[in-house]
């Protein structure tokens, strides 16, 4: 059988390269004898690196012209161009290899964060990379999304708190945007409601918004934001008993750990098809309590944006302060009912 070797480019972010995976896996499934490579920005490498089906990682650099030099030393027989950009087409251009690439759909966005028409197809985006390359005959093996790790990514058990080791909930505090998150007195509130052991999740700029809601109650509470790099939180995230998360890039590694969520959007909408991805086989077991969707219905100018802004643009942001953290405890207190808790002890 002729060895095919396959390009994937997708630059960033992390959610959006966790979409990828699917893609990543089918295409090496179905196509076994093939080499598959990554081209990525250096800041998410370890995302793919411990991927069993990726055999090697490229990551922008400084210079271009030499990566383009390595990337067409390579000789590949495809190129899946899953981020459409002007420097991926420069890539494709330079390679001068098939290739594939899926629709970005910015025109029916624009059309529906401007004039509030959706025009969008009711078609996750993986699902949408995956019609891609519909025709090198892949097709969606319904296991949904994947995350790998290596055992130096683990979290020793003494880093966690003696409080949380039975098992707790992980709240993703962090966003890209700041209209995607709960504000920090919301989250706080929440905190308070919840009867049950929580770790904070985000990144070194969430870390002091993590210390405001934590000093609520430093026991129950336990502020991971900046402490651990993204796998070491990602594990953190395999551990937990039920993930409560913003549309953000830890929404969709949850989703790969198979962990039930409760996903809060404020003025991105789940339209877009974006929400967590189970795969059809996990949803078939689970049903549509594998996650649970919590937004702001009825309001005119959601969505506003596409990715989000530094601030509301009407300066009310109710879509994100007329959320009732007591519905999301409601739902919360449901999840851990079903939960085998057995199956979350950090040990």
């Amino acid at each position: 059988m002729n060895r095919k070797k396959f390009l994937i480019i997708r630059f960033s972010s992390i959610g959006d390269i966790v979409l990828t995976t699917t893609v990543i896996r089918c295409l090496k499934k179905q196509y076994p004898e093939a080499e598959i490579h990554y081209l990525t920005k250096q800041v998410f490498k370890n995302i793919l690196s411990p991927n069993p089906y990726v055999n090697k990682v490229f990551t922008l650099g400084f210079s271009m012209e030499l990566l383009l030099h390595e990337l067409q030393s390579e000789n590949y027989d495809y190129l899946i161009d899953l981020h459409k950009n002007l420097r991926s087409w420069r890539i494709k251009k330079h390679l001068g290899v098939k290739s594939f690439s899926f629709s970005k759909l910015n025109i029916k966005k624009w059309i529906f964060t401007n004039f509030k028409i959706n025009l969008l197809p009711k078609v996750h985006i993986v699902d949408r990379y995956l019609k891609a390359i519909e025709k090198l005959d892949v097709k969606n093996d319904g296991e949904g999304l994947d995350y790998f790790l290596d055992i130096k990514d683990h979290v020793l058990t003494n880093d966690i708190p003696m409080s949380h080791r039975a098992g707790y909930i992980g709240i993703v505090i962090g966003a890209a945007h700041a209209t995607k998150k709960l504000p920090v007195k919301k989250l706080r509130k929440l905190c308070e409601l919840i009867k049950h052991p929580i770790i904070l999740l985000g990144g070194k700029e969430d870390k002091e918004a993590g210390e405001i809601i934590a000093s609520s109650d430093p026991i129950k509470i336990y502020n991971a934001s900046g402490k651990f790099s993204i796998n070491e939180s990602a594990y953190l995230v395999s551990k937990a008993k039920l993930i409560i998360t913003h549309d953000t890039g830890f929404m969709h590694i949850a989703a790969a750990f198979k962990k039930p969520i409760i996903s809060i959007w404020g003025n991105t909408v789940p339209a877009f098809g974006m929400y967590p991805y189970f795969g059809e086989k996990h949803l078939q077991k689970k049903g549509m309590n594998a996650f649970e969707i919590i937004e702001t219905g009825n309001l005119s100018c959601r969505p506003c944006s596409k990715i989000g802004y530094e601030k509301c643009p009407k300066t009310h942001f109710k879509c994100m302060e007329h959320i009732s953290e007591n519905y999301i405890v409601e739902k919360v207190t449901e999840y851990l009912s079903t939960i085998d808790t057995k199956s979350n002890l950090f040990i």
